[in-house]
């Protein structure tokens, strides 16, 4: 099996030696770092692109939630902590696993077989989004069409919709360009969510996707879509 690569968050060394200790009993999980904070598990994050990262809720000046907000390139979580008001909160942003401390050695193999189940040989990118009062891990490839809203941008996915605060320039720049087109000032979509593609006015297209909307790119953005391999 392919080694996962993890980092343990915690700002208590006890809790962060505990994780470590647990996971001794399986080698196929590697321990690249740890941090103490959110504002270290970032760089961290940034720099090693862990598989897996265990997470404390309750940290000083940021939370977990709150490091996941800042990140472009977010892991799968297990969170863990001794607040069991956050355990509901936990599932609903659909982390792998959520482990109460002290933490109890078959409550953390039942967390790690969920991990070896859910974790894919190539990790699909998602991003954290909190949208008013409810949390979410959004896979990339199920966004199909992303819209400029002032500062922000709004993400549509499956039947859903939600507001991330980023402009549609910054986001683009953080996108896999073989995937999402930005077809006009106001939209991108992603590409393997087309299903037709017609004509329209002044060398325009028009392009369909799968999910019945149509939208059409500007005469600029057409001319550069047509030139695309």
């Amino acid at each position: 099996m392919k080694t996962i690569k993890v980092i343990i968050i915690d700002d208590e060394r006890p809790a962060r030696d505990e994780v470590k200790r647990l996971l001794a009993d399986y080698p196929e999980f590697e321990i690249i770092a740890e941090a103490k904070n959110a504002d270290e598990a970032k760089e961290l994050i940034e720099l090693n692109r862990p598989d897996l990262i265990f997470l404390d809720i309750q940290m000083p000046e940021k939370s977990g939630f709150e490091l996941l907000e800042l990140l472009e390139h977010v892991p799968w979580v297990i969170f863990t902590t001794a607040y069991d008001q956050y355990a509901v909160k936990a599932f609903e942003v659909s982390a792998l696993d959520y482990l109460m401390k002290p933490i109890r050695e078959e409550r953390f193999a039942k967390a790690i077989a969920q991990a070896k189940k859910s974790i894919p040989l190539t990790a699909d990118k998602q991003i954290f989004v909190k949208d008013r009062q409810q949390y979410h891990f959004i896979s990339w490839s199920k966004v199909y069409l992303i819209e400029s809203m002032d500062n922000y941008a709004r993400l549509f996915f499956d039947d859903k919709n939600v507001f991330l605060k980023s402009s549609l320039n910054q986001l683009e720049k953080q996108l896999d360009q073989s995937i999402f087109f930005r077809i006009n000032r106001a939209q991108i979509i992603n590409r393997q969510f087309i299903q037709k593609i017609n004509s329209a006015i002044n060398g325009r297209l028009k392009i369909t996707l799968k999910t019945g909307q149509a939208y059409e790119a500007s005469e600029r953005q057409s001319v550069k879509f047509k030139n695309l391999e």
